[in-house]
């Protein structure tokens, strides 16, 4: 087993963990969550002995093998093959020992080992992995030093994965990974025969890769049973019992106070308010858990925009004088569309999506849009690259250049950033932080159009559901790269696949495309014919329906995923109103009910208008 007894960890003074204890069964699959900033990463440092706690133990079972990714990426001129197969250390160790062995009984002992540990699969196995991680054969074989940090670090995940230790320790696997990517991690980590801990943001991956959730709060440590979803369910119980022996302990002192306050003067009863007071000051006060009020993300609704918003015909776009990165490019974007770009890194997500922030201009074909138009585009460039001595403040106002200083700091409260923490200095924020900020500065000006590229790699689990709720509320259009699957299939109603040198519409859902990208469906299915700017031989009536039963498909998917919001706020309500909590809480969860019943109203009644249209065509 794998014991954290009563540590305590001090970084700077402060204590990180406060005498927190937990123990992780032999062969359990735990995920490690808690806010940004609440100490995961140096609860993992101390497991693997980085970090020596200030008091308290850690014990793990004296032979097991700890697997962690080094903060140093790998180097050199190895291949990603030969660095995957090197992290086998008795597999390359006796392959070493037989270039020289002449003892032909040792030469037969060393074969004998070599089978039993399954050495002699191990390139096909090492190519397996990293195929999985989104490395092609070519790949495979050129120079690490040739790769981007971003896959070094894949390739340090891959050796680690190969070289199968007795318990895995893994610290955000999957901010270097695609969706695609982290779709093979996900299916990897199910099958994983050790112990594995697993610091993750990721809610799919928390639901259907382990079998506990470890909660760090607040400097302590509670494993609880299941994944995140029964998590979420047993901390809403948990809070509610909380907030009943708060209020419970808060009336039980009143009674205290008022009976010092009452019975001290008098002779006859000053022993026992005497003994009264000495037991109000003993009283340790039950701390209720609290939710982080500066957890907001609210973006500013744009003026209203026909449609389309923009219009690729033939376009294709790439970099300088290099042939384009993308052809072929025939599609259009609604006012209101909901798109999700998939396909693996590096066939050119990013690429498309700066063609549309117009951060590029087509070197073929047009793009249409009107000059109106507004585009917030985000980036993790954009969440690097704030740092220094400047306040969100003193960035918004640059930003807002001409505007006054309170409409700077109502943007910055949209997102949190309210009274003193609009003049923090921004290299003290952390990731989270600066990635709620950058949204802010971009959405400044209410754009018609947020693209955004991995808006989540900063974000713990209820960020990501805050931003969720933020997206379902925006009423203008959105484009999302994003390998957090929860947020894809909540937020998106298209999706387009961007693959082979062009992008097309993928008509099958996000479960169809996952069985794609582990090998359960053939490549094509799903994704239109392109056209490469010529018109199908095919009569109107037949683009009609087309069109027609796009717009109902897309109706349905807005109409489940507000039903689907109306429900958990339900959920919600219910949960509060049974513990006993009501107030500003629970007045905010019946405004946000009411929004999104308007919302289903909404959608049912798009949905009915669709489903006329296409039976009107069906009936000419």
């Amino acid at each position: 087993m794998l014991t954290i007894d009563n540590v305590t960890v001090r970084l700077g003074g402060r204590a990180i963990l406060e005498r927190a204890s937990a123990t992780v069964p032999v062969g359990a699959r735990v995920g490690l969550i808690g806010r940004n900033g609440a100490g995961k990463s140096t609860l993992m440092k101390a497991l693997i002995g980085e970090i020596e706690p200030d008091d308290g133990e850690i014990s793990k079972p004296s032979r097991a093998r700890i697997g962690y990714i080094a903060q140093e990426a790998p180097h050199g001129s190895m291949t990603p093959e030969e660095v995957v197969l090197a992290s086998a250390t008795e597999r390359a160790a006796l392959l070493a020992e037989l270039e020289t062995c002449t003892d032909m009984d040792r030469m037969g002992d060393v074969h004998e080992r070599l089978l039993a540990i399954d050495a002699y699969s191990a390139p096909a196995r090492a190519a397996k992995i990293l195929n999985g991680l989104g490395f092609d054969e070519e790949m495979q074989q050129r120079p690490v030093d040739s790769f981007s940090g971003g896959w070094k670090m894949r390739i340090a995940l891959g050796a680690l994965l190969f070289s199968e230790p007795d318990i895995l320790l893994l610290d955000e696997p999957s901010n270097h990974l695609d969706l695609e990517a982290t779709l093979w991690l996900e299916n990897f980590l199910k099958s994983y025969p050790a112990t594995l801990v697993v610091i993750s943001h990721e809610r799919d991956l928390l639901n259907k890769v382990v079998d506990h959730i470890l909660h760090l709060q607040g400097g302590q440590l509670t494993l609880y049973p299941g994944g995140y979803d029964a998590f979420e369910k047993q901390r809403a119980e948990r809070a509610a019992q909380l907030a009943a022996a708060k209020a419970s302990q808060e009336a039980q002192a009143a009674r205290l106070r008022d009976y010092v306050a009452r019975n001290s003067a008098r002779a006859s009863t000053a022993k026992q308010a005497q003994s009264r007071a000495k037991m109000l000051a003993k009283m340790q006060p039950i701390a209720a858990l609290m939710e982080d009020p500066s957890l907001s993300f609210d973006f500013p609704d744009p003026a209203e925009m026909k449609s389309p918003m923009i219009t690729l015909e033939s376009a294709a776009v790439g970099y300088g004088e290099a042939p384009p990165i993308l052809k072929r490019l025939n599609f259009r974007i609604e006012a209101d569309d909901r798109i999700a770009l998939l396909g693996r890194n590096g066939n050119g997500k990013t690429t498309l999506a700066r063609l549309l922030a117009a951060k590029l201009t087509p070197a073929e074909g047009a793009l249409n849009a009107p000059g109106k138009l507004k585009v917030g585009y985000f980036t993790q460039y954009q969440v690097e690259e704030l740092a220094g001595e400047d306040t969100p403040l003193d960035l918004m106002n640059r930003a807002m250049e001409g505007q006054s200083q309170s409409a700077g700091r109502a943007q910055l409260g949209r997102f949190g950033f309210s009274g003193a923490r609009a003049t923090q200095r921004v290299d003290k924020l952390s990731g989270g932080e600066r990635a709620r900020l950058a949204l802010a500065l971009i959405t400044r000006d209410a754009p018609h159009l947020l693209i955004l590229d991995e808006p989540t790699n900063h974000l713990d689990v209820d960020a990501r559901e805050a931003l969720v709720q933020a997206l379902n509320d925006y009423t203008g259009a959105v484009i999302l790269i994003s390998h957090d699957r929860h947020m894809v299939e909540l937020t998106a109603d298209r999706l387009f696949l961007v693959d082979g040198g062009t992008a097309r519409e993928y008509d099958g859902s996000m479960d169809d495309y996952i069985d794609f990208i582990l090998g359960r469906k053939p490549k094509g299915e799903g994704v239109k014919a392109n056209g490469a700017g010529v018109k199908p031989p095919v009569a109107r009536p037949m683009a009609e329906t087309r069109y027609a039963q796009s717009q109902l498909d897309k109706a349905e998917k807005a109409l489940a995923r507000a039903s689907a919001e109306v429900e958990r706020l339900d959920a919600q309500i219910v949960a509060a109103s049974s513990g006993g909590q009501g107030g500003a809480g629970l007045q905010d969860l019946l405004t946000r009910r009411a929004r999104a019943a308007d919302a289903l109203a909404a959608a049912e009644e798009a949905w009915l208008a669709a489903g006329a249209v296409l039976e009107a065509i069906a009936a000419a």
